[in-house]
């Protein structure tokens, strides 16, 4: 089966439950996507082939407008891309501590048992974990609660560290510039380069001057 063809019979067998849940799939985008009035929420497929059978990977995100208004100004992603960007996003599997794991589909049984599991993680876990999760307040202690450690959330480490410093200025966290060190220092570890550290430098100087109103 073409990848396009399993994507029709996955979408079909999910439209109507995420429909009830006030999510709308965008074909060309790959997901399904609930506009929220910070953003939104999403969660997204990824289908490989692979040898006879089809490797799916579901990812759940959320979008705040407000970090991300700011954010890809500074962090080199393409223009196009920029509307679309995601502040965090973790895998099914990565959010059950499974980080490799993808749904194996080989036979219209497998689709049928994945879209189960799917809608039952979705009910019983992640819905609940992307509404909760949105708010400003609730990103700035995901991504700045442990600003030593790479944060579970987010794939790339290097733009946790500016999205959680612009969160961290946004909620007035007390320790806004002791995280602007902490955050720079992380960096350095993780070998970024020398427009990466200037680059997160201006985005401070121009922090220093954003009010929260």
């Amino acid at each position: 089966m073409s990848i396009q063809a399993f994507e029709i019979q996955l979408y079909e067998k999910l439209n109507q439950f995420f429909f009830e849940h006030d999510y709308l799939l965008m074909v060309d985008k790959k997901q399904y996507r609930k506009i929220t009035t910070s953003g939104f929420l999403n969660v997204i497929f990824t289908c490989t082939s692979y040898e006879n059978e089809i490797l799916l990977d579901v990812n759940m995100g959320c979008r705040n407008e407000k970090i991300e208004q700011i954010a890809q100004q500074y962090l080199g992603n393409a223009r196009d891309y920029w509307e679309d960007a995601n502040t965090f996003v973790i895998s099914i599997g990565k959010f059950n501590d499974s980080k490799n794991f993808r749904y194996k589909i080989q036979t219209d049984s497998d689709l049928d048992d994945a879209c189960e599991e799917i809608r039952s993680f979705l009910l019983t876990h992640g819905f609940e974990f992307l509404e909760t999760h949105s708010t400003l307040e609730a990103i700035n202690l995901m991504f700045n609660a442990t600003p030593k450690l790479s944060c579970k959330y987010v794939y790339n480490q290097s733009h946790r560290r500016f999205k959680g410093l612009i969160v961290a200025k946004l909620v007035n966290d007390q320790h806004f510039k002791d995280l602007f060190e902490k955050h720079q220092r992380g960096l350095i570890f993780s070998l970024a380069t020398e427009e990466e550290l200037q680059t997160f430098d201006r985005l401070m100087g121009f922090l220093m001057y954003v009010s929260d109103n």
